[in-house]
């Protein structure tokens, strides 16, 4: 049997990492991250995201995230799905769509065939968008951020819209749970809908 993928999406502050870890210990799945899981992985997210003073394009941007995307998932995320092992990932494909998509203008349809040339056509069976108020957000906020996240507002809201039109347009590949609730309320929500859509 094959392991299901299931990935957390949203913007900063929702609470995907917190979900994604009570989600994996309930199912005994493993539990992964974007980007960074890996070791190049690791050297990927420092130039993305830790190195405020490079000046990225758009492309390059896109074209790293995507390269971390294609060793995450020959090393750690197809090998533990053909294990028969469930994987939850916090951020994954949504989160190029969302990002550089909309983000950076670079189109949904260009960022999603970029994406499934690196995982070789692997996308997640069910994409968990959390989303809270910016004022929840603003007070789980207690740094100033990386590269991404110290982004300007109008960048923060095409982000979250973008999200959003992802779960519209897909529904079955997409729930949508309010992460602004207490965490073990917003657990037990994620749990109901990942066992409604996936069985597991």
């Amino acid at each position: 049997m094959t392991g299901r993928l299931i990935a957390f999406e949203g913007g900063e502050a929702v609470g995907k990492s917190t979900q994604a870890k009570l989600l994996a210990e309930r199912l005994g799945a493993k539990l992964t991250f974007e980007p960074g899981a890996t070791d190049s992985g690791a050297r990927i997210r420092s130039l993305v995201l830790d190195s405020p003073e490079l000046a990225l394009s758009p492309h390059a941007e896109a074209l790293l995230m995507a390269a971390d995307r294609a060793q995450h998932v020959a090393e750690v995320i197809r090998p533990a799905l053909d294990a028969g092992i469930h994987v939850v990932t916090d951020r994954f494909i949504g989160s190029s769509l969302a990002y550089q998509g909309f983000g950076r203008h670079l189109g949904v349809d260009e960022v999603l065939a970029l994406s499934l040339f690196a995982t070789g056509g692997l996308q997640s069976d069910l994409n968990v968008l959390l989303v809270v108020s910016e004022e929840v957000a603003r007070s789980r906020r207690s740094s100033p951020g990386d590269r991404i996240e110290a982004e300007d507002a109008e960048f923060h809201q095409r982000v979250l819209d973008g999200f959003r039109t992802l779960a519209e347009q897909n529904p079955e590949q997409w729930v949508v749970v309010d992460g602004g609730r207490p965490v073990h309320e917003v657990a037990e929500a994620v749990y109901a809908a990942v066992r409604d859509r996936l069985g597991v």
